[in-house]
């Protein structure tokens, strides 16, 4: 393979600079590829899966203060406040996909002015959430976390966690605006250098403020509002160092023109009902886990940590496929978004398969260090065997995700998360009634492979839909 192509990140004589506009429109179409597409997608997905990977390394290490401190109500607090906080912040995640496909197209097609418009209405559209969800921070923590439930001493402590991390919430959400023009724009290192910053802070707080300062629970939220906001500073300095040079100063109309802001609110509408749609699965999980007791619950939290951390190892290949897909697709190149889907998937499926091999020989080891509660490292141990089986069945539905968000064909990826949604509460009800929180396993492995089914149905069309170059 190093003799069919140069050394990765290696331009080739007569090929536009990399990083640039120009560089994604001749790599997407050109039909002698300069560089092996396997080696492409590699240069793009493994400094976007170390990125990832520091995301669950930080949620492991939350889980390891927490479980270390005295009692499984701290860990249960922990585990209902971080996932009130997917809901808040995952629930706008098109911030950051969004952002992704309409720059990875924009990139794609060399369009600069478009590029930069792309951005600046994401932070605009940034400001504006992160100041509703301040304004409603108080009813917002109270009704989701009675909804999911818990014990009275879990509610106490996620409640504490809450109140701690929510004041970051403005500059979390511009953090996914950043993340999401660094991956549109194929500028993977800056990204993975932007996500360990964040994590690194991160963990270095929680260890000062729980263990130097004793804050406890508080200290594990606080320090993840620490590096959201340091972690947006670093962003902003990317944004303005990487911005498109010799352009025109901002125009007024053509930044809020009318079609370009409909198609905004479309596509980021349709991602909002499906991460949703998602996040009310996990939430879901989540209350029928707390129905069998804080130790069930606590658990099942705890081998989340196993999907997560699989999760977004396996994102760093869909993430590759957004920013081929949307480079593709801006180029107007069948051929080109064929060999990304191709690639993208057989790494992913190699990646999954990975993941089951360690956890199967590994799993009991890790949920070890995580806890030293033996209550909840028992219950660990029982439904392990289903955390290590997810990687192989939840694989196409993140590795599809990430084509049609590529493509913005958020209407397919909307369709298809409110179908698996309602298969899951369908089969986790019954499910749960004759196997307890085995039947709970089983059922989000259905869901995660209703996923995968409903978006492969649509994706022979989303190809004939590209005019061949």
């Amino acid at each position: 393979m190093s003799d069919a192509a140069p050394e990765a990140g290696t331009p080739e004589a007569g090929t536009p600079e990399a990083g640039t506009p120009e560089a994604a429109a001749h790599s997407a179409s050109a039909p002698g590829l300069p560089v092996h597409w396997h080696r492409r997608v590699l240069v793009l997905a493994f400094p976007i899966v170390l990125a990832n990977l520091t995301q669950p390394i930080l949620g492991a290490v939350d889980t390891a203060v927490a479980g270390h401190l005295d009692g499984a109500s701290y860990l249960g607090g922990v585990a209902l406040g971080g996932l009130f906080f997917n809901f808040v912040f995952w629930g706008f995640g098109f911030l950051r996909m969004g952002t992704t496909g309409l720059v990875a197209q924009a990139h794609g097609a060399a369009h600069s002015d478009e590029l930069r418009n792309t951005v600046v209405r994401a932070l605009l559209m940034t400001a504006a959430i992160g100041a509703l969800v301040l304004l409603v921070q108080q009813p917002l923590i109270d009704s989701a976390l009675r909804a999911i439930g818990g014990s009275d001493a879990v509610q106490r402590h996620a409640q504490v966690y809450c109140h701690a991390r929510i004041w970051a919430a403005p500059l979390a959400l511009g953090n996914y605006v950043v993340l999401g023009w660094l991956l549109g724009t194929q500028r993977v290192r800056l990204a993975l250098l932007s996500q360990v910053f964040i994590n690194s802070v991160n963990i270095v707080a929680v260890l000062l403020y729980v263990y130097a300062f004793h804050w406890g629970v508080a200290g594990i939220g606080a320090a993840t509002a620490t590096a959201d906001a340091l972690g947006f500073v670093l962003g902003l300095a990317l944004l303005w160092h990487g911005r498109p040079r010799g352009l025109p100063a901002l125009n007024r109309a053509a930044l809020f023109d009318a079609a370009a802001l409909k198609r905004l609110v479309v596509l980021n509408r349709d991602i909002f009902v499906r991460t949703l749609c998602l996040l009310s699965s996990f939430g879901w999980f989540a209350h029928l886990g707390a129905r069998q007791g804080d130790a069930t619950l606590a658990a099942n939290a705890l081998l989340l940590n196993f999907q997560t951390f699989m999760a977004y190892g396996l994102d760093g290949f869909a993430h590759a496929a957004e920013a081929l897909v949307g480079a593709a697709i801006g180029a107007r190149d069948r051929h080109a978004f064929a060999q990304a889907v191709t690639v993208t998937a057989l790494w992913s499926a190699l990646g999954a398969i990975g993941f089951s091999f360690v956890y199967w020989g590994a799993g009991a080891w890790i949920i070890e260090r995580l806890t030293d509660q033996a209550a909840v490292r028992a219950a660990a141990e029982t439904y392990l065997p289903w955390a290590a089986l997810s990687p192989v069945i939840s694989v196409w539905g993140f590795l599809l995700d990430g084509v049609f968000i590529g493509a913005t064909r958020t209407r397919e990826l909307m369709t298809a998360m409110v179908v698996s949604l309602a298969v899951f509460v369908a089969a986790s009800s019954a499910l749960l009634a004759l196997h307890g929180n085995h039947g709970l396993w089983i059922a989000l492995l259905i869901f995660m492979a209703t996923r995968g089914m409903t978006l492969a149905r649509y994706l022979p069309g989303l190809s004939r839909g590209i005019a061949a170059a």
